[in-house]
């Protein structure tokens, strides 16, 4: 989860990532934040985040995005 922080503090800095639970929700994350995001999280993991999983339930945590993450990182 420490390289999903510090990818979303490169895209926003100084939020509290660890406690929030809306980052969408929120508009913390804006859908260019998120594109941002997507892109970012592609290339670090490998992974291929697709438009069906843009769902504010996949992003409105770190731990959310954590468990989108992996559950790719198996396909």
């Amino acid at each position: 989860m420490e390289k999903i922080y510090e990818i979303l503090s490169k895209i926003i800095p100084g939020k509290d990532y660890k406690n929030a639970t809306n980052l969408v929700d929120g508009k913390i994350l804006t859908s260019l934040n998120i594109a941002r995001l997507v892109a970012m999280l592609n290339d670090e993991f490998d992974i291929e985040i697709t438009p069906i999983h843009l769902i504010p339930d996949n992003f409105n945590s770190v731990e959310s995005i954590y468990k989108l993450v992996v559950s790719l990182d198996g396909e």
